[in-house]
Parts: C-alpha cells; sequence; structure tokens
C-alpha cells in the first residue's frame, strides 16, 4: 500500500471520527477550504494496530496526512505544512507563529489528560480495552534497529498503565486541574478580545475548541467556571460547520448520554469528582 500511497495525488487524510487530533485538522481544513480525500480507520476497531496501517504510521496514530504521495504525522505538524502550502486564509500570522507553535505544544502536552477525561466521562470506562496480545504485536512492529521512537514509548506506557492501575478519582481530578489552569488563562484572555489570541480567529482557537467540546460532552462545568470561555464556546458551536466536525454520531451521543446520566446518579460526574458539587 505504500508504493500506492506514494502516487496519490493532492490531499488525503486517514482520520478517525472521534479523534480528538483528527477532528482539529479536519476543522483546520474546513476552516481553509481545502478539498481531501478521507481514508477512515477505525480506532474502537483497533485498526490503527494492523499491519497495513502500521507501515503507514509505526505508532499507530491518526490523523496521518498524505500530501502528493508524502506521509506526514502529528495534527500540530500536519497544520503547520498545510498552512505553508495553503497560505489563505491565514491561521498562523507570521507574526504571531512561535507563539501559536509554543501554544500548541502545550496544548498537545494535555492529550494524555484528555484522555483520561474522555475514557471516564465520555465513554464510561476506566480500563484499556486493548488486550495484551495487541499491545505486544504494536510492541514489536518495526524496525530492529535504529532510534526509540519517543512518542511510540509514550503510548505503549500510557496504554500498559491504563491496563494495570485504570483510572481512579485521583488521576482525573489532576486531569481536570490541568485543563481548568489552561481554561482560566484563556478566560483572561478573553476579558478584552473576541478569539484566544486576540482580534482574529487562529488555529488556537480550532485546537481549544475540540477540546473544550470534548470536556462538555463529559460534563465539564464549563460556565459555571469559565462564563467568557463559555461565550466563545457557544459562539464557535453556532458557526456553520464547527460543530458538525466534532459531534458525535447519534448512537454514540444516546450512549454517551446514558454514561452521564448513570454518573449523575452515582454522585461520580466530573465536577463532583473535581471537588464542585
Amino acid at each position: 500500500m505504500i508504493t500506492e500511497i506514494a502516487a496519490w495525488p493532492g490531499v488525503h487524510l486517514f482520520h478517525f471520527g472521534m479523534s480528538s487530533c483528527s477532528q482539529k485538522v479536519r476543522l483546520y481544513l474546513r476552516l481553509k477550504g481545502i478539498a481531501w480525500t478521507g481514508h477512515p480507520v477505525d480506532l474502537a476497531a483497533h485498526e490503527n494496530y494492523q499491519p497495513a496501517f502500521l507501515a503507514i504510521n509505526p505508532r499507530g496514530m491518526v490523523p496521518v496526512l498524505v500530501l502528493d504521495g508524502a506521509v506526514h504525522a502529528d495534527s500540530n505538524a500536519i497544520i503547520t505544512l498545510l498552512e505553508e502550502r495553503f497560505p489563505e486564509p491565514c491561521l498562523i500570522p507570521a507574526d504571531r507563529r512561535a507563539e501559536i507553535e509554543g501554544m500548541l505544544a502545550a496544548e498537545d502536552s494535555l492529550h494524555h489528560d484528555l484522555r483520561h477525561l474522555s475514557f471516564r466521562y465520555v465513554h464510561g470506562r476506566s480500563g484499556s480495552t486493548k488486550t495484551a496480545e495487541l499491545m505486544q504485536s504494536y510492541r514489536d512492529y518495526g524496525p530492529d534497529s535504529g532510534d526509540p521512537d519517543a512518542e511510540k514509548a509514550s503510548e505503549i506506557a500510557f496504554y500498559e498503565r491504563l491496563a494495570r492501575t485504570g483510572l481512579d478519582d485521583e488521576t482525573c481530578r489532576l486531569s481536570a486541574a490541568r485543563f481548568r489552569t489552561a481554561f482560566d488563562g484563556f478566560e483572561t484572555r478573553l476579558a478584552d478580545h473576541p478569539f484566544l489570541l486576540g482580534d482574529r480567529l487562529t488555529v488556537i482557537d480550532i485546537a481549544w475548541f475540540v477540546y473544550a467540546y470534548r470536556l462538555h460532552l463529559g460534563g465539564y462545568p464549563l460556565q459555571r467556571l469559565h462564563p467568557r470561555l463559555d461565550a466563545w464556546f457557544a459562539a464557535c458551536c453556532a458557526t456553520p460547520g464547527w460543530e458538525e466536525e466534532v459531534a458525535p454520531p447519534p448512537a454514540l451521543a444516546e450512549r454517551i448520554a446514558a454514561v452521564r446520566a448513570r454518573q449523575q446518579a452515582d454522585g461520580k460526574t466530573m465536577a463532583a469528582v473535581m471537588g464542585l458539587d
């Protein structure tokens, strides 16, 4: 398949509907007006750990961009590359590029925290769905020599820890606290500006909208804790196309509602674990 991919013209994206990093890139592509061809990868069915996909991205992660036959991984690197190829409309202003790159790195550092809160409060599970055999095949895939892949090692460590200890209240409380700190910073920024980085829309709004929407699905008390950010979030949701890229399909939305109702009845909502109820 790699040989076939090398001959693909244009913009192709391997992605998954509920992957936050995939959502970020898809929303970016929509706002830029870039035509692209999608190649869904079902993470729930572990298609990303199959040899056919690992041959494309040995890290087993989506999204993966194929741009005129060249393969690129990592959502923030993909967006930066696309911004260079398709500069209009501008979503990474040249005079703010270094600042934006730093903010994207800070956003990326919270990805495991988002997983913690997504798994427990959106999907209603505290452990891993990956079998030991699946993890072993993932661990074993790749070249026998060369420098170890730190990103892949981090993935393996995350899921091994999840299988071993699950997600307890303290882990989720710490993850929610990290988001609360980040959101407090944006609350201050929004006192004088309509967007997270000032008076114009940038990729930072895209990235944090995806995170805010996921936490909203899990019951994070956005309006109570960050009213300005909540108003920004509502405006994003009301903008055509934004919510469409991140909203769960109907069947999943029903399951998420059931999870929220069960946690409410048990006194185990995200707000309760944060010590707010």
